[in-house]
This record gives C-alpha cells, sequence and structure tokens, in this order.
C-alpha cells in the first residue's frame, strides 16, 4: 500500500507533501493474462489474490491458483492455447510443466531469462501504475483492491489498450 511516486500539480512554491501511514504487511498480488488471437477481440484475464495479514496464509499465488486461471481462461476463450510465459519459479515447477503436458490443448513457451519488454503483461502493469494508481494514498487494503480492480476492468473493456500492450514488445501473431 505504499503510494507509487508520480508527479503532480501544486501552488507554485508549495510542495505536496501526502501523509500515510506505516508499511502494511498485507499485499494485493494479481495475475494477467492477455490473450490474442487474428480476427478477433483481445482480451485481459486477470485474478487479484490479497493477503489476508495472516502469518500462516499463503501470500502469493500457488501452483494450484494459476492451473484454476489457465482452465478458466480455455473455457472462456473455448480452444487451445499457446501460452508464453516468463521464468518465474512457480511457472518453471515441475507441476506446471506436468499439467500443460496433460492437457492437448495447452502448449508453453518461456521468454528468455530476463526480457520484460517481450511480455504485454509488462504493459498493463505500466498502463494501471501509470494511471489508476498514480498519485493514490490508499487509506485500507480494500481501496486497494478496488482501484486495481476497476483499472483492470477498464482496460479489459478496451482492446485497443491489449493491442498496444503486444505492439509494443515488437511480436506479432501469424495464424498457423
Amino acid at each position: 500500500m505504499t503510494p507509487p511516486h508520480a508527479k503532480t500539480w501544486s501552488p507554485r512554491g508549495r510542495t505536496p507533501v501526502v501523509r500515510v501511514r506505516g508499511r502494511s504487511r498485507r499485499r494485493l498480488s494479481i495475475t494477467a493474462l492477455t490473450c490474442y488471437k487474428p480476427g478477433h477481440r483481445s482480451r485481459l484475464i486477470y485474478r487479484p489474490r490479497r493477503d489476508d495479514g495472516n502469518r500462516d496464509g499463503r501470500k502469493s499465488f500457488s501452483r494450484r491458483d494459476y492451473r484454476d486461471l489457465l482452465i478458466a481462461a480455455h473455457q472462456q476463450l473455448d480452444g487451445p492455447l499457446v501460452l508464453i510465459r516468463d521464468n518465474l519459479n512457480v511457472h518453471k515447477a515441475a507441476g506446471p510443466r506436468e499439467f500443460a503436458e496433460s492437457r492437448d490443448w495447452l502448449t508453453i513457451y518461456y521468454l528468455p531469462p530476463y526480457a520484460p519488454d517481450l511480455n504485454p503483461v509488462e504493459g498493463i502493469w505500466s498502463l494501471l501504475r501509470r494511471g489508476w494508481l498514480s498519485n493514490v494514498a490508499f487509506s485500507t487494503p480494500e481501496h486497494l483492491a478496488q482501484t486495481v480492480r476497476r483499472g483492470l476492468r477498464h482496460i479489459q473493456y478496451r482492446s485497443h489498450l491489449i493491442d498496444g500492450c503486444l505492439t509494443e514488445t515488437g511480436l506479432t501473431i501469424r495464424p498457423t
């Protein structure tokens, strides 16, 4: 909930000050898929996960969460998926590999070890940070979650923004 730094306006000679509380242990994790198919509208499918602050609870996504997202995407898109992933350790583990091998509708490719410029989802995060999350001091975890959902929903319904994230990578889609 620490606010991101961004430029803002203020009267001349008065530096704007935003007071925030101390760091919160709670966090909001989000996983997302940008979906592209030639001749169809681009789609954004995402899932947020709030850390409830419980010391024993899981703070981030598990392999099961990623698997459930892929199954939901397959059902929504009604067709085979070609998934291009970054090298997050959860993505490279044995469980997701075995899951992909057991599904004929899923093919996975991995980006080079550190290539955020080739990942369209990084563009989604950039849009979110520069737009809905900039210059906001979140008062509660619920306020943060609500603002993130609103921003992602806005992006989700504007396929030209999702297309722009793919264009920014320099990658193209060719039907086989």
